[in-house]
């Protein structure tokens, strides 16, 4: 499976991925850190990174998890990651989590990449309700979640705890499938 839009496209995760997932998880560090420490901290060696794919692509074979690469079409550079995550097939709802390369911010690729898979995840893993769950200070991703119809929902209080932080509240977003 390939998403293609302007001069990106999106593919899943592949075992080959390794050492270009090291490589934009080290150039985005500071960007990675404070939402992404997860993702970050298992990706700051290529030895690390080889370990984490080859988890992620038994996750998206075993529908628990999925992560798809967005790529520069000409040179293939890997300029961000999006998960589907927090999968609940009863309910049919999945989180979109989403990181760009410091690069190619501002030129609505997260927007285009979201759109894009919102239409795979409702057409063809069957979910009803995608979500999208951001910090009211992460302007950039709150653009995104608008831009794709999601519908602010409500405030999460104490939701996610950044290293070293305290916990923060989060905006809960969601978009739904349409019944035709």
């Amino acid at each position: 499976m390939q998403l293609n839009f302007g001069s990106y496209h999106i593919t899943p995760i592949q075992p080959k991925d390794g050492w270009n997932i090291c490589n934009f998880a080290v150039a985005n560090e500071d960007r990675l850190k404070r939402y992404f420490p997860k993702t970050l901290e298992q990706n700051l060696t290529p030895d690390l990174s080889n370990h984490f794919v080859s988890k992620k692509v038994k996750q998206f074979e075993a529908k628990e998890e999925f992560l798809f690469t967005l790529r520069e079409n000409e040179s293939r550079k890997l300029v961000g990651l999006v998960y589907i995550k927090e999968i609940n097939w009863i309910k049919k709802q999945g989180e979109f989590a989403y990181a760009i390369d410091y690069n190619v911010e501002g030129k609505g690729l997260a927007t285009d990449a979201i759109k894009h898979l919102s239409d795979y995840a409702f057409e063809t893993l069957g979910l009803e309700t995608l979500q999208i769950i951001v910090h009211k200070s992460n302007l950039g991703s709150l653009k995104v979640a608008e831009k794709n119809n999601f519908t602010w929902i409500k405030t999460l209080k104490n939701e996610f705890t950044p290293p070293g932080e305290a916990p923060l509240n989060m905006e809960l977003y969601e978009l739904y499938k349409e019944i035709e």
